[in-house]
This record gives C-alpha cells, sequence and structure tokens, in this order.
C-alpha cells in the first residue's frame, strides 16, 4: 500500500533537479531519489513520484533525440505495409526498441509491489550502487570499444533490454546498466550511451503513466502541484544532462562514476551500521 506524501516546493525542486541529473548519468535517479529524502530527513516521495518526474526526463529526451526517433518511427511504421523497408536499419532498430522494452515491462508488473516497498530499502540501494559501480568500471576498462549504434543487431537489444530490466532495483541505474551491457557488447562509449537513451524512451513513458494513476488515490503519493513542479525541474536539468553525457563520454571514460557510485554506496552502508540511518 502507498502511503500519503507530504512534499514541500523547495523538496520537489530539490528532488527535480536529483531526478534531471541523475535519470541518465550512470549513477542510478531512483536510488537518489530514496536517498536523498533519507539524508535530509524528508519524507519519502515513493515510486509514483519517482515515475512521474521521468516523464519530465522523457521530454527532453524526445526533444534532444526528435530526429533519430522520428527516422525510426517513421521507418518502422512503412516497414509494417512495406516489404522493401523491412531491411532498412531505423526500420530494425523499431523493432530492437520494442523487443528491448518488453523485460522491463513484464518484470515491472510482475514486481510492482515490491518496487514499491521492498526494493527501496536502502541497503539493499548501498549494495546495487557498489555492485554496479565494479560492474561499470571493469567492463568499461576491459572492453573493445569499436561498435557504433549502426551496428546494433536484435540480439544486442534483447540483451541490452534485459539489462534495463535490472534498474527495477532502484541503486542499478537504468543508464549505468545498459550502458554497461553496451559496452560488453563491445560499443564504444557514446553509442552505448545513445542507444540506452533511445531504448529508454517507452520504458520511461510507460512507467510514468501507469503509476500516475496514484497520485489521484486518497493518500496515494505527493499531490500534484510538488509533482507537475519536480517534473518541470527533471526536464530542463535532464536535457542538459543529455548533452553534457554525451560529450564527456567521447573523451573520458566510466571511472569518476564508477568511483562516486562505490564510495556513496559504502558511505551509506557505514550509516546504516552504525544507525545513523535507516533502511525504510
Amino acid at each position: 500500500m502507498i502511503e500519503s506524501v507530504d512534499l514541500s516546493w523547495f523538496q520537489a525542486v530539490v528532488l527535480g533537479a536529483v531526478e534531471g541529473i541523475t535519470e541518465f548519468i550512470p549513477i542510478s535517479s531512483s536510488g537518489h531519489l530514496r536517498i536523498v529524502p533519507s539524508l535530509f530527513g524528508w519524507p519519502d516521495p515513493g515510486a509514483a513520484f519517482t515515475a512521474v518526474t521521468q516523464l519530465g526526463t522523457v521530454l527532453a529526451l524526445l526533444i534532444f533525440f526528435a530526429r533519430d526517433l522520428w527516422r525510426i518511427a517513421s521507418a518502422w511504421t512503412r516497414s509494417l505495409w512495406m516489404p522493401a523497408m523491412r531491411g532498412d536499419h531505423d526500420a530494425r532498430m523499431g523493432w530492437y526498441i520494442i523487443i528491448g522494452t518488453i523485460p522491463v515491462s513484464v518484470l515491472g508488473l510482475v514486481f510492482k509491489d515490491s518496487i514499491e516497498s521492498t526494493f527501496r530499502n536502502l541497503a539493499l540501494v548501498s549494495v546495487a550502487l557498489i555492485v554496479m559501480g565494479v560492474l561499470l568500471y571493469v567492463i568499461d576498462r576491459v572492453c573493445e570499444h569499436r561498435r557504433q549504434v549502426e551496428d546494433v543487431t536484435l540480439t544486442d537489444g534483447i540483451y541490452i533490454g534485459l539489462a534495463q530490466a535490472l534498474a527495477l532495483i532502484p541503486g542499478v541505474s537504468r543508464s549505468g546498466a545498459t550502458i554497461t551491457a553496451g559496452r560488453l557488447l563491445r560499443f564504444d562509449r557514446a553509442a552505448a550511451a545513445r542507444f540506452s537513451f533511445l531504448l529508454s524512451v517507452p520504458a520511461i513513458t510507460l512507467s510514468g503513466l501507469y503509476e500516475a494513476r496514484h497520485l489521484t488515490d486518497p493518500g496515494g503519493g505527493p499531490s500534484w502541484g510538488p509533482t507537475l513542479l519536480a517534473t518541470v525541474v527533471a526536464f530542463v536539468v535532464g536535457y542538459a544532462s543529455i548533452a553534457w553525457l554525451l560529450r564527456y563520454l567521447v573523451k573520458h571514460t566510466m571511472l569518476i562514476f564508477a568511483g562516486y557510485r562505490v564510495v556513496l554506496g559504502v558511505l551509506l552502508l557505514l550509516l546504516i551500521a552504525t544507525g545513523h540511518l535507516a533502511t525504510t
């Protein structure tokens, strides 16, 4: 059962900025939306708030990748009745995104109760931050990076889609899991991030729309006002985050993100172990 949450306008702005920064940078948006309120003694905004504010970052994606998404959607739609189009890469990319979205959609429905309760345990979030941080660094360091977005295949879409489903656990990070999977499949950093962002559009949209229903329930979460404000802030900050990360990954490794994840995870476990931070 989802408990009522009373967020102030200031808290909504802060959490919206946190969502915008962390949705695309591989440090876990859902994890930080669970961590930040706990550190400041604010109420946990809940999974519904997290999902709805992600709609702001989806809008940022839609605008930033408008040309790519229109090209893919147009080619995919035409391929449904034009056999000659079915070999077109953009048409196939449409199928890869659809198929890659299936695992997170199915598992999200199966584990929806756990996502709203058990998975939000701070000890689990901390462990997920550390484990994914180590994987992010190791795989980024050891794997060659020669493949581009144009090289994506159906198999890549399935594997990266399965990795995206891991992000149902706060602390894993949707972008962290999918970029790491992309690196494991030998895509270069910018290409892995680009496909990760394209793949996230339907998943984040479906999640946000599905969870938005809780905001109209009595005691179902933060009110619409603070939630909408947080969503707008997430859009503005998220757009800037996408542009920054794609430029950053052209010349830099994942070390800074991996290191941050591990340090934060260890710090949280220490605070929990010493009784300074509750797990729920």
